[in-house]
């Protein structure tokens, strides 16, 4: 088999893992195919944390077919037995299969070679290597969770080409087009958690749900130190869960009577707390009283630390939607691995208008944040541009 047909049927994997986007979490997005005299055997990919894996699922459509087949697959295949499938080597090593393609190393300390190693032992032969890159980006949360338990971090800025995110009245909608929006609806629904805080949630009142059909609504966590946020806004009356992350007090039993509490809530982390999201197979019937949990912290929030809270639950990755202050504590407080900046062609003008980020300290020109592998692409009548965030 030559080069150019192993990139073709790597591409196709890749495809095939994107296809569940936003429903594997913790776990990552994985496609797989089986090929043979020409021809595609069975392809499929991972659906959901739990379910199988997309080279058992190939091996059990091919049934007899796959000995002596090459498998591809976007991930190393894993070999450990502490999780609830079984690994993915042994049904490998059973089916006969001849060769393994394989796109990038596990990062899971649990597997990280040790599958590969398994393979070879077995007389598989392997290959490693194929669209690495481009498999490393499309699980890229996926490798920040796994490696650092915390969560991998995009900031979402929407803002004029004057580079205002409101007026000085504090309007905003709607800065960008459709499409925009549409785009960050697609984002929210492939990543685990939304966080913003309690003033932009006091202006806007959003819910910060997805509106992508089939998609799923992310976690939302809002910064409400003193528990400010009236009881009849959408992220304490709709689905899905709400976390709050606010002060302790030695009164805070008097503090959240209005959210409808009679006794201590449980802290986030707890026993009594469901499953990581993406981890269930059906969520509980909705009660605004039930779904809200807490995150207690003393003086000044540390972001670095709520990062780590959240990482301990199985949150693998983040969404930051606020106003200026939080954007600037995000970015200062080191969290932010992604950006995505959407600027519209529009000019607001107005000294007391906003800007996008209000961080306490500032660096020089030569010493600011520096973007990289940053892409820029249009969307509908907007510019945006994504990149990762450097020294």
């Amino acid at each position: 088999m030559n080069d150019e047909m192993k990139l073709h049927l790597m591409k196709r994997c890749l495809t095939l893992a994107v296809k569940a986007r936003g429903q594997t979490s913790p776990n990552p997005m994985v496609g797989a195919l089986l090929y043979k005299d020409g021809k595609v055997l069975a392809e499929d990919y991972h659906k959901k944390a739990g379910t199988p894996h997309a080279e058992a699922l190939v091996l059990e459509q091919a049934g007899q077919e796959a000995r002596d087949a090459t498998l591809f697959v976007t991930l190393e295949p894993c070999c450990h037995k502490d999780k609830r499938t079984p690994p993915c080597t042994d049904a490998i090593i059973r089916a006969g299969v001849r060769e393994v393609v394989i796109a990038m190393q596990d990062p899971n300390p649990a597997v990280a070679g040790k599958g590969i190693e398994a393979l070879n032992n077995a007389g598989i032969t392997t290959q490693l290597g194929i669209m690495q890159e481009k498999a490393m980006r499309l699980n890229e949360a996926y490798i920040k969770y796994i490696t650092t338990r915390t969560p991998f971090v995009i900031l979402k800025v929407a803002m004029t080409l004057d580079g205002k995110i409101a007026t000085p009245d504090g309007k905003s909608k709607w800065i960008t087009c459709e499409a925009s929006r549409r785009v960050v609806h697609q984002v929210r629904a492939s990543v685990d958690a939304v966080l913003s805080a309690v003033g932009t949630v006091k202006a806007d009142n959003p819910g910060f749900k997805s509106t992508i059909r089939g998609g799923r609504s992310p976690m939302r966590v809002i910064i409400d130190p003193a528990l400010d946020i009236p009881e009849d806004f959408n992220v304490l009356k709709t689905p899905p869960e709400t976390i709050l992350v606010t002060k302790k007090c030695d009164t805070y039993i008097d503090q959240l009577a209005p959210y409808g509490q009679t006794d201590q809530p449980a802290p986030y982390g707890q026993t009594d707390q469901p499953a990581p999201y993406g981890q269930t197979d059906q969520l509980a019937p909705y009660s605004r009283w039930d779904a809200l949990k807490y995150i207690y912290y003393d003086g000044e929030l540390d972001l670095q630390w709520l990062m780590r809270e959240l990482g301990k639950t199985g949150v693998t990755s983040v969404m930051v939607e606020g106003g200026a202050s939080l954007t600037g504590y995000a970015i200062e407080a080191g969290i932010v691995d992604k950006v995505m900046f959407f600027i519209a062609p529009k000019i607001v003008g107005g000294k007391g208008s906003l800007s996008p980020v209000a961080s306490k300290t500032f660096r020089s020109v030569n010493e600011a944040y520096g973007i990289v592998d940053m892409t820029v692409r249009k969307i509908g009548c907007d510019i945006l541009i994504e990149g990762y965030i450097g020294q």
